[in-house]
């Protein structure tokens, strides 16, 4: 059994909350909000003790212990060095800290406490994104040579969000996603996968602008559009697409010597992963009309149902880096992943109109695949 604390009642925290509850492994000691009034709506819903301070929470939650940092991103870094400090493992929700250099000082200090710390999303130990990996492990697609990925949320701008609730009754923190940005917000969801698969992305080359940022009711908004040529260290080169304006689009597509693999959307732990084969008719190039569906042999993890735009479990992340604890091994939420995700997506959205090829000064090593995502069904007769 793992204790768990939550550091942030907000929007998310009620997602974190159903995922939790697929686990029972983990134990959620209680929760603490700077708001009052937050933290009562919270803990009233889900009858879990309030805290009236962290340092309180901190010492409820007792050694080995983890903490969930689910407070607002300019609140990440500060609130997961003072958990550090305190001898607590951190699991950050997106992005690890706001800037690399922070992000830099997080992972040194956890380090030098014999910490681990990690940061979402997690969804790359997904059923969907494990199954991609698994494709490419098995050669499936053949050489990976081009990698088309969208994170398009539509026109958010004429959006009734001023009205989206989370299950406990928190509206959406529409100013605190404007003013971070759908970069840092949404490019991990595609970037993780990428990362865990193919590993270290050497060279960014993006620009960002504000297409929309006229109709937000914040003057301080991040970039609303960004588009990025990623460069991997195994020559693997990879388009990045995120904006709120564009319709509605979250695929993926991994280009490859045998055909195209396909997934349709980053929210679905369990979306269909399909393959196209690529082959010749007489004397035309054809890629197959219709996806193969591609599938593990093994059970995968516990699911949880949609809720809002996704359909994911949010404590992929915190139980494996709870199993990782209690076996004495690294685990796959690691720090090299979060500070390398947190450098290459601040890249993608600083990058404005005339940054240029921006190189990267962190790297990740490919992620160890989840023990049951090792081998697709009917590969080995292929």
């Amino acid at each position: 059994m793992t204790n768990i604390a939550i550091i942030g009642t907000g929007f998310v925290a009620d997602l974190y909350m159903r995922s939790l509850a697929t686990f029972p492994d983990l134990r959620l000691v209680g929760a603490h909000d700077t708001r009052p009034d937050a933290q009562r709506r919270f803990c009233d819903h889900w009858k879990v003790p309030g805290f009236d301070t962290r340092d309180d929470l901190l010492a409820a939650l007792g050694a080995d212990g983890i903490v969930l940092n689910l407070t607002n991103p300019g609140a990440h870094f500060e609130v997961s060095k003072a958990c550090l400090e305190a001898g607590h493992h951190v699991y950050s929700e997106k992005p690890l800290a706001t800037r690399t250099e922070d992000a830099k000082a997080l992972c040194a200090l956890a380090q030098e406490r014999g910490l681990m710390i990690g940061s979402a999303p997690c969804s790359y130990l997904s059923e969907a994104a494990q199954t991609v990996a698994a494709a490419v492990r098995s050669d499936v697609l053949g050489r990976p040579r081009l990698i088309y990925a969208e994170l398009d949320d539509d026109f958010i701008p004429q959006a009734p969000y001023r009205k989206w609730l989370s299950e406990s009754g928190a509206p959406w923190p529409a100013e605190d996603e404007f003013r971070v940005g759908c970069t840092l917000e949404h490019a991990g969801y595609y970037l993780t996968w990428l990362i865990a698969t193919f590993g270290t992305i050497r060279t960014v080359v993006a620009a960002s602008a504000h297409v929309v940022a006229d109709l937000l009711p914040v003057e301080d908004a991040a970039p609303d559009f960004s588009v990025a040529t990623l460069f991997f260290e195994s020559g693997l080169v990879a388009r990045l697409t995120c904006s709120i304006a564009a319709p509605h689009d979250h695929r993926l597509k991994i280009i490859g010597d045998k055909g195209v693999l396909q997934l349709d959307e980053a929210w679905n732990n369990t979306a269909k992963v399909g393959f196209r084969k690529r082959f010749v008719l007489r004397r035309k190039l054809i890629t197959a009309p219709i996806a193969r569906r591609l599938r593990l042999t093994d059970d995968t993890h516990p699911k949880v149902g949609r809720w809002g735009a996704a359909a994911m479990n949010f404590a992929l992340g915190p139980a494996e880096m709870a199993r990782a604890l209690q076996d004495g091994r690294p685990s796959r939420v690691g720090a090299d992943l979060a500070l390398h995700l947190t450098e290459v997506t601040l890249a993608i959205q600083n990058a404005g109109e005339d940054t240029g090829a921006q190189r990267m000064t962190t790297r990740c090593d490919p992620v160890t695949p989840m023990p049951w995502a090792q081998q697709i069904k009917g590969q080995a007769n292929d």
